[in-house]
Order: C-alpha cells, then sequence, then structure tokens
C-alpha cells in the first residue's frame, strides 16, 4: 500500500488516497487514531458507478463513522473508474439497461453475465486490502464491511473471517448462485431496503434477506426510491456498528 498524499478534512478526520497494486483507493481515520489507540475499521464498499462520481457519498458516510471512532476505507472496483474496463460487463450493463426500460425481466444470465465476473474479481483485491489496512499501527479490529454491490458483501462475509458484521444495501441483482451463498453467511447482518426502489425487484430482495443464514438479521425498509435512503436508517446502522465494533 502507497499513500499519495494526506489531508485533514476538518479537525478530525484524516483522508489518504492510495495504490494498491495498481487499484485506488482512500483511507479515513479519526485524527485521534494511532499506535496506542488503534480503531475498528469498516470496508466501504461503493456503487459500481467509479469513486470519482460516488466520492462525495463516500466521505460524508467516512466523517460520520469517524465521529464514532471508526476508521472506513474503500477501493475502486473491476472495470470503474481510472481502471481498465471491461467490455463484456458494459454489454451486460446495456443489455440490462435495455431489459429494464422496456420493462422486461431481468434474466439470469443477464445478472450473472454483469455480476459473477465482478465479484470474483473483487473479492480477493478487498481482501488484499484488508491485509494492508490491518498492518497500519492506527488501523486494528473489529472489521465490518458496509454497502455497495451486495452480492459482493455476500461473498467476503462468507470467505473472509476477519468480518465480523455487515450493512448490507439489498438489491435483485444477485445472482442465484449468490442466494447460495446467502445461506452461508452466519454473521450479524443490517440489511437497507428502500421499498420503491425503481431499479429492484422487491420480491426478490425480500427472498435474499430470507436466504441469509444469520440468526441476528435486521431488515430495514423505507418507502422511497433508489436514492431516498432517510438520514434515519443510517443513524440506525450507525448504531448497529458501535453495537458490534466496540
Amino acid at each position: 500500500m502507497r499513500f499519495t498524499s494526506a489531508r485533514r478534512l476538518d479537525d478530525t478526520v484524516l483522508e489518504r488516497p492510495f495504490t494498491l497494486g495498481g487499484i485506488p483507493g482512500f483511507l479515513w481515520t479519526p485524527v485521534s487514531a494511532s499506535a496506542a489507540a488503534p480503531v475498528p475499521l469498516i470496508l466501504l464498499s461503493p456503487p459500481p458507478l467509479g469513486l470519482r462520481r460516488v466520492y462525495p457519498r463516500l466521505v460524508e458516510r467516512a466523517r460520520e463513522s469517524a465521529a464514532d471512532g471508526f476508521a472506513t476505507a474503500t477501493i475502486e472496483l473491476p472495470g470503474k473508474g481510472d481502471r481498465p474496463r471491461w467490455p463484456a460487463a458494459e454489454r451486460a450493463a446495456a443489455d440490462l439497461r435495455r431489459a429494464m426500460e422496456a420493462g422486461r425481466p431481468v434474466g439470469d444470465g443477464i445478472i450473472d453475465a454483469l455480476v459473477l465476473p465482478l465479484v470474483d474479481a473483487a473479492a480477493p483485491e478487498w481482501r488484499a486490502a484488508l491485509d494492508a489496512l490491518l498492518a497500519l499501527p492506527e488501523v486494528g479490529g473489529p472489521v465490518a464491511y458496509s454497502g455497495g454491490v451486495i452480492a459482493l458483501g455476500i461473498r467476503l462475509a462468507v470467505v473472509e473471517p476477519r468480518i465480523s458484521a455487515a450493512v448490507l444495501f439489498t438489491g435483485s441483482l444477485v445472482p442465484r448462485a449468490g442466494f447460495e451463498e446467502a445461506r452461508r453467511v452466519t454473521i450479524p447482518l443490517h440489511v437497507l431496503l428502500q421499498w420503491d426502489d425503481e431499479g429492484n425487484d422487491r420480491r426478490a430482495a425480500l427472498d435474499l434477506f430470507d436466504a441469509f443464514g444469520s440468526s441476528e438479521k435486521t431488515l430495514h425498509a423505507n418507502m422511497g426510491g433508489h436514492t431516498g435512503v432517510p438520514h434515519f436508517a443510517g443513524e440506525a446502522a450507525a448504531r448497529f456498528f458501535t453495537r458490534h465494533l466496540k
């Protein structure tokens, strides 16, 4: 991991962009974090839109997490931002848009082509990032996962034993294989669902929640579209992290 710069966003948060094997990312820590007082870590997975586009959203969540005493980190997803393009994934995304615009069901073939290669490539990268982050003296455990591509969160919850809890933003673009993986998830989960999400099959999202094998899982459903997550839903997620990371 190579930090490329550092700046204080205010008196409480230190932002450090980094690269890891050519993958760009950000680490945000409370300025009080140190080797003598390491802080828990939240892996802040972005939506698949590129870090530049979603940076304002991520940094707002990082500020809130720092105020609660947590470090947060994110990396660019494969094929997004300034990383090399994935033509096959872009074709699958175009097929998805055409199906949704025409009001047709989104078939498993489109979902598999769009999501499975992304998860297969991204999960090892996030695990490598976790190795590097936990080697920093000011960052300690426990570790949680938040947001992003829900199929990636499911995969990491299954294969990464250092992740002890997760907040997931539910969606229906989960391959059938992801439902099978969900049954193997056992960590505490706090799942957010926008009831009127225009790009989400609500029934599939509820079926996915039912599939999770965790004995502690909460579904936090709110009225509104995809980008209308109310502020109090974020506050509930913050309380979940505080309960499981401290």
